[in-house]
């Protein structure tokens, strides 16, 4: 199954949660009025799209039918897609043909261990030397989970007792990665809410770690893991992380059977320097894959503004 059809499997109740409103709206209306622009915003917004993003897209469908002379509503719906595209777009690929350390952030349960194996894997099948680093050493069998997944990827790991201290976890790992010249270190953080401001001092010393010991020649990346089940919990889980670290990319998991996919273009429009770089579609270790924004325009509104029968 190529990824056009694997995404479109995993969105069914995305674009159904969508297009059967849209549907609704375009037997309704005859032409693109006001009315039909604010029921069509309702709609965006019923469906998880933020009031903000939602508004945004009114107005540039507003505009674009009036620069075009736009009234019906079947013909609007490429601009639609494209106004979505434009909001999710992202020109800025992920460089991993040089050397990488990635800290892995999230809350607990959004699946940041299964996403850890799944990312390595991911670039050793792009011929990479992957080491890990589990430094999330305060949940317990944090650590044995994600060397079980290790070896399924067939990778390296670094790990301390439970109970360790985090900072000295990356600290080993950026000896190791350094010394054993390894092209990516992916470092799983801890994700405890109950106690915030501990878990964010923890991610703040990490995070100090790696800025003292990182090589000039390496990137560092901070890639934030979303369960897209929660829908627009996910913009507020990205504004606190935001607070303390300069999250480069975002990785959503579980977007496979959720109907609130529409609070990603909530996510890009609030957030239009963080992209969402990968999702992930299933259990599989090979079930991560870079996130394309013309794909997910054109299945969450395929077949709107067209007739049954069509």
């Amino acid at each position: 199954m190529n990824l056009f059809n694997k995404l479109k499997e995993s969105l069914i109740k995305t674009k159904e949660n969508l297009s059967n409103k849209f549907r609704s709206i375009f037997a309704f209306f005859t032409k693109v009025d006001e009315d039909f622009l604010d029921n069509l915003e309702e709609i965006l917004i019923s469906s998880d799209v933020s009031v903000s993003a939602s508004n945004k897209i009114k107005d540039k469908l507003r505009e674009k039918c009036k620069f075009d002379n736009i009234q019906s509503p079947e013909k609007i719906v490429q601009v639609l897609k494209d106004i979505i595209k434009e909001i999710l777009e992202f020109d800025q690929k992920f460089e991993y043909d040089e050397k990488n350390i990635i800290l892995i952030a999230g809350v607990n349960g959004v699946g940041k261990t299964t996403t850890i194996g799944k990312l390595s894997n991911y670039f050793k099948s792009e011929g990479k030397k992957v080491l890990i680093s589990a430094a999330d050493t305060f949940r317990a069998a944090a650590a044995e989970q994600l060397e079980i997944w290790a070896q399924r990827a067939n990778c390296n790991i670094v790990k301390k007792s439970e109970g360790s201290d985090p900072g000295a976890v990356v600290y080993e790992s950026i000896k190791k990665f350094n010394s054993e010249n390894f092209d990516i270190l992916i470092c799983d953080t801890a994700g405890r809410l109950h106690n915030k401001s501990n878990l964010m001092d923890e991610l703040q010393k990490i995070n100090r770690v790696v800025d003292k010991n990182i090589d000039s020649s390496c990137q560092k990346n901070v890639f934030l893991v979303l369960d897209a089940s929660t829908g627009q919990n996910m913009v507020n889980q990205v504004e606190e992380f935001s607070k303390i670290l300069n999250i480069t990319g975002l990785i959503l998991t579980k977007l496979d059977g959720t109907a609130k996919g529409g609070a990603i273009i909530s996510i890009r429009e609030k957030f239009k320097e963080i992209p969402i770089r990968y999702i992930g579609l299933g259990e599989q270790i090979e079930d991560i894959y870079e996130f394309d924004c013309e794909h997910f325009a054109d299945i969450i509104l395929e077949n709107v503004g067209k007739s049954s029968d069509e």
